[in-house]
């Protein structure tokens, strides 16, 4: 444990039961089901993502890709390159501005910002992965730029890498943490706990490699000021630490740097960091002294943007015949590289989900010369509710009982590994509600016991989970005397609808119309703050610093109120008013009370303006908090083919307060339909002779399409979380959780057999 968490921990247990906010309980914007405010720009095509804006002056880079996963570049010829027209420049490592290496993420001081691999970036002729970018060409235009990148020869002295995962199973180690918790806990004695026990599974589940292919794919637009400031349009998932990474990088002060991303197309995890691209936009940009446009192909994606690890899992369960777990042992592997060192947390829902009294887990990584693994839509909770889920219904189906019995009778009274009591856990009742509408009591628990024609059917269930988290944030709110406000946070927005719930949020919380609020993000010059759009905690991190601001905004009107004798907030204290129509009147008394334009109109001013800070999250010490759900589906197996189809899924989630739920719901499906991708078409194919992705594009890499989704049905507690603001909990990464589980599970209620493998592909069922 770290000297911050330790100090947090001891803070936390002394928190008191901070005041209910009142918003849990109001009717008002928040739980309406708002049209995202940006839809229809977005629909009409007059958003611009980062590739589409027009520079003046623009010139285009192209990047030149290692052809070996290790060694050295010992020649470059540019020659032919540099002879093409409209070629401005070759950059290669001996022509490249001098760069620090990029920092990797430190959660307890993010000033430096977070990079996936703190290699250094084209400094020398090293090479640590196939794929690594080694020159950059830049064109007046696109097409001349990757003709002329074609035309780079390189020579190189390979080396013998390590890529194959297999192999070095055998001498994997132990990390230092897991994203910060300890790399193995011990509870009891698991071994003699599975000797002992009635009932017993023990299975080994794996997953392959993963690529991040969000609808847009990355791209950066790079320029420099006269000044010597950096100013970058970058499709990221934090533009401030995207700001902060290269102010480091470029030895820069951070508010030499602005990085602006109004709109993102997607990023599940893979835009959460900086990646050499980016860097090398901006590099390039200062070589020609002209703005430079970097976006990736597809294939580009591939080569630099790390994805999810590829993994291997042991789950042992022990259990009476009644179903009580009396063991449960969750191991993991996974594979990552020195310069990213990412453990992904797949023992992570094991820790938390059941608690027996013997447990071990324990997570080791091996290290490969590949590009740097990262977070890709619920990271490691993933794969490891595939493992966890599958083994429950293993061991559910060994028992003779009903899968979502097994869970109920398991579920504990508190957090199982921290020994904290529940914020708020409604799994059960999700459960319930889940079952009684998908019709679960119907099912055959029998394999092989439901037949149309030739098409075998199964049903089957999974546990969703995924942790809350909430990180330290500034928000800036400003009233004016027309009686608008502007909330300024410097958030993302990637499609989940940010900045509608947090328009319904705010209006809510100063008593105004949706009409009357504007909220601004994605510029890293709105106050400073590492606000990160990953973990599934914006809307609640945003949610802390908007309602720390407000209070601000309220005590100077008060104070500004409370100067004119006349005045029917004249002496009245901040806990005895409410925000409403328009203004700040006392509780209970309608009649007394001011429109804000009134109080700024009297006291002469223009406008109020406060900029707060949230505080760190010290209800996470205090408390276990998490989103969790149901996931149901129905499958269809071709008996002689082999053929899977789903045709029936619903999810049902316990995610405190539904802010809207519209987006709510249209998160939850895109969750599951990533798990449905990654249960049966999604797949690295990976050459473990030379380290080289093999399928870099969606026409060999298969992500789901729309004849592979059946109808989804999302059903909700929308119980708040009393110790969350506004009571909500994060709901953007749950739905892919467990939905990989559900499927195998409802695959072996439909034929029979097992897959402990993804993707469950035809030849393992046939």
């Amino acid at each position: 444990m770290s000297v911050i968490e330790s100090i947090m921990q001891t803070a936390a247990q002394f928190l008191p039961d901070k005041k209910k906010d009142p918003l849990i309980d109001q009717a008002g914007f928040v739980g309406k089901p708002v049209t995202r405010v940006d839809a229809e720009v977005k629909v009409t095509g007059e958003a611009r993502f980062t590739a589409e804006f027009r520079v003046p002056d623009l010139v285009y880079g192209a990047l030149v890709y290692s052809a070996i996963a290790k060694g050295k570049s010992t020649k470059i010829d540019t020659s032919r390159a540099k002879a093409v027209t409209g070629v401005l420049e070759v950059i290669t490592h001996h022509n490249m501005p001098r760069m620090k290496a990029p920092p990797l993420a430190n959660f307890e001081d993010l000033g430096k910002g977070v990079a996936l691999s703190d290699l250094p970036i084209m400094q020398d002729d090293a090479i640590y992965w196939d794929g690594q970018p080694v020159a950059v060409v830049v064109a007046e235009t696109l097409e001349q730029a990757e003709y002329a990148a074609s035309l780079v020869q390189i020579d190189y002295a390979a080396e013998s890498p390590q890529v194959l995962f297999e192999a070095m199973k055998a001498g994997a180690v132990t990390p230092h943490d897991v994203m910060g918790e300890p790399p193995e806990i011990k509870i009891g004695d698991v071994k003699k706990g599975l000797e002992q026990a009635s009932v017993s599974v023990d299975n080994i589940y794996r997953a392959p490699r993963y690529n991040h292919n969000a609808i847009e794919p990355h791209a950066t637009i790079a320029f420099w000021n006269p000044d010597g400031g950096l100013a970058v349009f970058d499709s990221t998932q934090s533009v401030n630490l995207t700001a902060h990474t290269l102010a480091y990088i470029f030895s820069l002060k951070n508010e030499d740097v602005q990085v602006v991303a109004p709109f993102v197309g997607g990023g599940f995890g893979g835009k959460a960091g900086l990646w050499n691209h980016t860097a090398l936009c901006a590099a390039a940009a200062k070589v020609v002294n002209r703005p430079v446009k970097l976006a990736l192909s597809r294939e580009g994606v591939f080569r630099v943007i790390g994805g999810r690890t590829i993994s291997e899992q042991r789950v042992a369960l022990g259990a009476g015949k009644d179903g009580r777990l009396d063991a449960l042992l969750h191991t993991g592997i996974t594979a990552t590289t020195r310069s990213g060192r990412y453990a992904e947390q797949c023992t992570f829902p094991a820790r938390h989900l059941y608690g027996p009294p013997n447990v071990f887990i324990g997570q080791k990584v091996v290290y490969l010369d590949t590009v740097a693994n990262t977070w890709m839509r619920a990271p490691g909770e993933s794969i490891g509710t595939f493992a966890l889920e599958s083994a429950i219904d293993e061991l559910a189906f060994e028992l003779r009982m009903d899968p979502i019995e097994v869970r109920r009778i398991n579920e504990p009274v508190k957090d199982p590994t921290k020994d904290t009591l529940f914020s708020s856990r409604q799994l059960v009742e999700a459960y319930r509600m889940g079952a009684e509408k998908f019709g679960w009591a119907r099912r055959n628990p029998e394999p092989r016991s439901q037949r149309e024609g030739k098409w075998l059917i199964g049903q089957g269930v999974a546990t969703a989970y995924y942790p809350y988290m909430r990180f330290p944030a500034k928000a800036r709110v400003c009233i004016h005397a027309d009686g608008t406000a502007i909330v300024q946070t410097p958030a993302c927005e990637m499609g989940m609808g940010t900045a509608t719930v947090q328009i319904q949020h705010a209006a809510d919380r100063m008593g105004l119309s949706l009409q009357q609020v504007t909220f601004q993000y994605g510029d890293s010059q709105l106050p400073d703050t590492p606000m990160l759009a990953g973990g599934s905690n914006q809307t609640a991190t945003i949610v802390a610093a908007v309602q720390a601001a407000v209070e601000q905004i309220y005590r100077e009107m008060l104070r500004l109120a409370g100067k004119r004798a006349d005045s029917p907030l004249h002496g009245a204290k901040y806990e005895q008013v409410q925000a409403r129509d328009g203004g700040i009147y006392r509780i209970g008394d309608l009649n007394h009370g001011e429109t804000y334009s009134d109080i700024l109109r009297a006291a002469g001013r223009a406008s109020v303006e406060a900029e707060a800070s949230s505080g760190p999250p010290l209800e996470t010490m205090k408390y276990s908090m998490a989103s969790y759900g149901a996931q149901f589906c129905e499958v269809r197996v071709h008996a002689e083919t082999g053929e899977i189809r789903l045709s029936r899924w619903l999810g049902s989630f316990d995610c405190g307060t539904i802010v809207n739920p519209k987006t709510a719901v249209s998160q939850l499906q895109g969750g599951i339909i990533m798990g449905i991708g990654m249960a049966l078409t999604e797949e690295t194919l990976f050459d473990e002779r030379r380290g080289r992705i093999m399928n870099p594009s969606l026409a060999e890499y298969h992500v789901p399409v729309n004849l592979d989704v059946p109808p989804i049905e999302i059903v909700y507690t929308d119980i708040p979380d009393e110790h969350a603001p506004l009571g909500a909990r994060g709901l953007g990464e749950i739905g892919i959780t467990g939905a990989a589980a559900a499927i195998a599970n409802a695959i072996f209620n439909a034929t029979g057999k097992r897959i402990r493998e993804l993707p469950i592909s035809l030849d393992k069922l046939l």
